[in-house]
């Protein structure tokens, strides 16, 4: 297998993760990272700390990689922030180890094919290699592989703030005025979020961790006022399952978010589906509804925390299975449809999910959950572990599952949300059973009932 090249779209921590156990197969990985530095994209949020400790965040090949560079192992049990996550771990990997001679950075993938194969061309399609074209400020370069994981995640291609899926209208012109993801608010963004008033859109834990560092931030600059934003119409949705959550930085979250919100620090406008970003004097008028009975809000800046979407553009002459709604691979879809699976785990899964009717092209990472808001970073690294085995043509580790989740026990969906999810998952954390995901399937399950609470 050493004569084979596998190409890999993006150096984060599940690219990285493949690159190490392509390598320990035997064959060649070649990486293709957009930022100039390995990890780019955890760079934009490197203040924030992971709901999970050191003994998820580290993949196996790749520390056996690390080995033997002197590497010390982080404490199992403490909990990261992404910034802590690149120097303890991403930057040693990628440039103390024989990946930093695979490595390309700056080096951004424009399209993917086969050679001599478009998309509609069958007979003779398997044995073709990759053509991969990508730009590193030289000018188009073309790589050869013979098989591609593509870990290039979806960071930079957040959900606009429109409550059907489509930029609000007035959102690109009134771009100045709105941020995306997680901006560090106390931090870098200090002098753009202070004494103002801010508006936070979406549900999930993004929302809820800047919701919780502008009313810290409130603390120590008057004036500053959080206000959040919630598409649906119950709050306590949000809370998670608090101490029974088996990410115990997660249960704090959102214990801690519940405090606040329920002191008053942080105002609430519950069922707000915003249609329209429109200027008022100097500040943004955020509005929710288009004509008789429209609600709004003025407020200096809005901040987008409504989860992320795959980029396929360059992926258009690759032969895709991707599930219509979710945006994932057909066979993974069913798995993590946020409308289903608002509480609980998701198996384990790998090559054989994860594969599509190219031979030898692999989604794998956050980027195969498409829309789905559930990812860990662990069940990346199984997805790469499976891939790298099917690669090297070694079937039975391919489909061995070598990972075990926790329960997480979260009835959250990250901003995605849905009546039929909701209807089957409510009433705050649960109390005293620990496999239960909130207060309401506790009691359900007492009264001898099956399934998530109050349905």
């Amino acid at each position: 297998m050493g004569d084979r090249t596998v190409a890999i779209i993006g150096a984060g921590p599940v690219g990285l993760a493949a690159a190490a156990h392509v390598l320990e197969r035997g064959m060649s990985p070649v990486v293709l990272e957009a930022g100039p530095e390995a990890g780019h994209a955890i760079r934009q949020w490197q203040q924030v700390q992971l709901f999970s400790p050191w003994e998820y965040n580290v993949d196996k090949a790749a520390a056996r990689l690390l080995g033997p560079t002197g590497w010390n192992s982080p404490d199992p049990q403490s909990y990261p922030t992404g910034g802590e996550l690149l120097d303890r771990y991403l930057t040693p990997l990628a440039t103390r180890t024989p990946l930093r001679e695979v490595i390309r950075t700056s080096s951004r993938v424009s399209a993917i094919s086969r050679v001599g194969f478009d998309k509609a061309k069958t007979r003779g399609r398997e044995q073709a290699p990759f053509e991969i074209r990508y730009r590193n400020g030289k000018g188009p370069e073309v790589l050869r592989a013979d098989a591609v994981i593509d870990t290039s995640g979806t960071w930079f291609s957040p959900n606009p703030a429109g409550s059907n899926g489509l930029p609000a209208i007035g959102e690109a012109e009134r771009a100045g005025r709105v941020a995306y993801g997680m901006p560090d608010v106390r931090g870098a963004g200090r002098s753009r979020y202070a004494g103002k008033t801010v508006a936070v859109l979406g549900a999930g834990h993004s929302a809820v961790g800047t919701l919780i560092d502008l009313a810290r931030l409130a603390d120590e600059v008057p004036g500053t006022q959080a206000v959040w934003l919630l598409r649906g119409a119950d709050p306590a949705k949000a809370f998670g399952s608090g101490r029974n959550d088996k990410l115990a930085a997660r249960g704090e979250l959102g214990a801690v978010f519940a405090a606040l919100v329920t002191s008053g620090k942080i105002t609430v406008e519950t069922e707000f589906g915003v249609t329209h970003l429109s200027g008022s004097e100097d500040r943004l008028e955020v509005a929710a509804g288009s004509c008789c009975g429209a609600r709004s809000v003025i407020v200096d800046e809005l901040i987008v925390s409504t989860g992320f979407r795959p980029d396929f553009s360059f992926l258009s002459e690759l032969r895709l299975r991707l599930d219509p709604a979710i945006e994932a691979p057909v066979a993974l879809a069913p798995l993590i449809d946020p409308n289903e699976h608002s509480c609980g785990t998701v198996r384990p899964h790998g090559a054989h999910e994860l594969a599509h009717d190219e031979p030898g092209f692999y989604l794998a990472g956050m980027k195969s959950y498409g829309r789905a808001p559930t990812f860990l970073m662990m069940t990346g690294y199984e997805q790469v572990r499976s891939i790298a085995a099917e690669l090297a043509g070694d079937k039975e580790a391919a489909a061995r599952v070598e990972l075990v989740l926790p329960e997480t026990g979260v009835c959250t969906r990250g901003g995605v949300e849905s009546a039929e999810a909701a209807s089957g998952c409510c009433g705050g954390p649960a109390k005293e059973e620990a496999s239960a995901c909130c207060a309401a399937d506790e009691t359900a399950r007492k009264a001898g009932a099956a399934g998530c609470g109050c349905s």
